[in-house]
């Protein structure tokens, strides 16, 4: 299959494109190499690709539609994976006009691109933001109620509805993917884990905000899985949690890293705007369309991340 993966450079992306290319499939990557995190990390991210196959790569900014829109055409992708995005909760409360940018209009020019070049599949990387605040059960698809809490989390949700658009509008697939709490080797350097793994090994102390409330920890290696479930099991569209269905609590998390980082120091600030105070996937959806199913348990998902982290220190 020839797959374009949209913020291929980065966390999620560089993973997917490594398991694709394992696989034999055609790879193409776009990505602006976005200064939201080091552009060097993300370059890093490619060699790391490179390892593993032969792909082309396009630095494109998706904000220009005609230059996307002919990409796309010169690609001639069966499937597109848009994961390019701009992340992070905080940032986004402090820059919302940027996630209206770079999370929506992106995401409708991708879109108009795959309706022209006649693409058949196009996954769309949401997020469990999406949900809001919601009471300690698993989430089922159905419980987004347009209710976010942070403009990145509207931003996706918005996103969701263009993709529904350009499903009806061109008769494409249109797989859009909820992820929970993504961490694992070369997770993005602004979320918590990475965060706390570098902090802890430089003797710093963390910050924990108001009660760390739980969330839904997913291994990268288990959401690129189901990505490539999604693509090959899949033949229509739907809406998928792609979690652990395992909260872990922020006490649960410490106490983790508590056993590599025996002398960790902690602070404690209050609540963070725009933060959830839980996430639960309710995997069920994901079980019976996909034969999905988590195979990395927290405490070998964060002994893999420690273990890389000692081995590409100077990435963190």
């Amino acid at each position: 299959m020839k797959i374009l993966i949209t913020g291929g450079a980065g966390f999620i992306g560089s993973h997917f494109a490594v398991k694709m290319l394992k696989e034999q499939h055609e790879v193409a990557i776009i990505d602006n190499l976005h200064p939201y995190y080091s552009v060097e990390r993300k370059k890093q991210h490619l060699d790391v690709i490179k390892s593993a196959g032969t792909f082309q790569f396009y630095q494109t900014d998706l904000l220009d539609q005609d230059e996307t829109i002919d990409m796309i055409k010169k690609v001639s992708p069966e499937a597109i994976v848009h994961l390019a995005a701009l992340p992070g909760v905080a940032y986004s409360i402090l820059r919302p006009l940027e996630y209206i940018d770079y999370d929506i209009k992106a995401t409708v020019n991708v879109l108009e691109g795959a309706g022209r070049a006649g693409v058949k599949q196009f996954l769309f990387a949401s997020s469990s933001s999406v949900y809001g605040m919601m009471k300690n059960k698993p989430f089922k698809e159905e419980m987004a109620a347009g209710k976010p809490i942070s403009p990145y989390a509207a931003s996706k949700y918005a996103a969701e509805s263009f993709c529904h658009v350009y499903g009806h509008l061109y008769g494409i697939d249109m797989k859009i993917l909820r992820f929970f709490t993504v961490y694992g080797p070369w997770g993005r350097p602004d979320m918590a884990i990475a965060n706390f793994i570098k902090k802890l090994k430089a003797g710093e102390e963390i910050t924990v905000f108001g009660e760390g409330g739980s969330r839904d920890y997913t291994y990268v290696g288990d959401i690129v899985n189901g990505m490539s479930l999604a693509l090959q099991n899949l033949e229509q569209s739907a809406i998928l949690n792609i979690g652990s269905g395992r909260p872990i609590s922020m006490n649960q998390l410490l106490d983790e890293l508590k056993i590599y980082f025996p002398d960790m120091k902690i602070k404690r600030e209050g609540d963070r705007a725009g933060d959830v105070e839980r996430t639960w996937a309710d995997i069920s959806l994901a079980r019976e369309l996909l034969g999905y199913e988590p195979e990395i348990d927290f405490s070998k998902g964060i002994a893999e991340t420690v273990a890389w982290a000692e081995q590409y220190e100077k990435y963190l």
